[in-house]
């Protein structure tokens, strides 16, 4: 839909402009404000956008497999408060790094845990939290976005781990802080469509030192400078920027960076949909122990497969059935029951896979 007027808040603030082609992002800018009306014309035609070889592109974010379960999940209250109270503490995010990024003021590491803390405890459940992350996605996820997202996935593996209330508190801030480094890298190169040259590259891997360097002077705990340095180092030495081992590495920054890939997978790209979590599972289980500390990938990958079980799915085949029992040594591909009442073990079809929750 396209806007008919301007769009205010009741104290004149202006939220958007005549004539703009409402999207997600646009939609979670009025729910910021709270704005829950507002003027239309008609629907915007749908582009027919070509790529090189002359086919439509494809549109992330109207994804043929976008399912019933999703779409139940956005359109409940709960989703309508949780994304209501993410856009604020992103909000609080955003004002402090660019504050200390750009101007200089010390951030309030208390304050931003606070706020963070409060949105956690908002999800009575794993499923609760993994549902309202999993179906606010957007090829448009902001540093601070996905900022925020690492930090509560990262409490929630704090916690399934049994770590103390604050090593948890600690582990929050630093996925909190871990891409602060980010902010340093000019804004056309960071969100450039195409190809990065190498130079380019070079400093998109730099980040990491890039954030170490700004959290230094700080009088924040090493777990969560290390954590800005090490969340793209693996295990078996490579990662980057330094190429250390796990004996090297921060067991904080070893669980931002299992945080980090997930998040960053199941969120929506330019050149494909979000992933499914079982799709997600199936690419940390190729390389998972060789890359990631076994502890930490085992347990999170068991909660968050355990997180779905019961679900109805759908296959890549297009038949949809019900997740019955998990595979321990392949969480990605459990057995699952069909419509007619017939199961299948996926562990021994490796054709099929489950691409969707439905």
């Amino acid at each position: 839909m396209i806007t008919a007027d301007e769009v205010c808040t009741p104290g004149g603030q202006r939220v958007l402009d005549k004539g703009m082609t409402l999207n997600r992002q646009l939609i979670m800018r009025l729910s910021f404000y709270q704005i829950d009306t507002i003027l239309v014309e008609d629907a915007a035609p749908a582009p027919d956008t070509k790529n090189d070889s002359g086919q439509t592109a494809h549109d992330p974010g109207s994804s043929s497999q976008e399912s019933a379960y999703s779409a139940k999940v956005r359109s409940s209250p709960r989703f309508y408060k949780f994304r209501t109270d993410h856009s604020i503490v992103m909000a609080v995010i955003k004002s402090s790094l660019d504050g200390y990024v750009k101007q200089g003021i010390p951030p309030q590491p208390e304050d931003l845990l606070e706020k963070a803390c409060k949105l956690f405890a908002s999800c009575k459940t794993t499923l609760d939290l993994f549902d309202m992350l999993n179906n606010m996605r957007s090829d448009e996820d902001s540093i601070y976005v996905h900022s925020l997202n690492v930090a509560l996935i990262c409490r929630r593996l704090g916690k399934w781990l049994k770590m103390s209330p604050e090593e948890l508190d600690l582990l929050t801030l630093c996925g909190i802080f871990h891409d602060i480094g980010k902010l340093k890298i000019p804004a056309e190169i960071l969100n450039k469509p195409g190809k990065y040259t190498d130079e380019e590259f070079q400093m998109v891997k730099n980040h990491p030192k890039y954030g170490y360097d700004l959290l230094e002077p700080l009088p924040l705990d090493t777990h969560i400078k290390n954590a800005a340095l090490y969340h793209h180092e693996r295990s078996d030495g490579s990662g980057y920027p330094l190429g250390i081992t796990q004996q090297e590495n921060d067991d904080y920054a070893m669980i931002v960076a299992i945080a980090d890939v997930y998040d960053a997978m199941t969120a929506a790209r330019s050149y494909r949909a979000p992933l499914c979590p079982f799709r997600v599972i199936a690419n940390f289980e190729k390389e998972g122990l060789q890359k990631y500390k076994p502890k930490y990938i085992l347990t999170f990958l068991s909660h968050i497969a355990g997180t779905y079980q019961n679900n109805q799915i759908r296959l890549n085949d297009g038949r949809d059935a019900k997740i019955i029992m998990l595979n321990q040594n392949s969480l990605s591909r459990p057995v699952v029951q069909l419509d007619d009442g017939s199961c299948i073990d996926l562990s021994s079809q490796r054709g099929l896979q489950i691409d969707a929750i439905l």
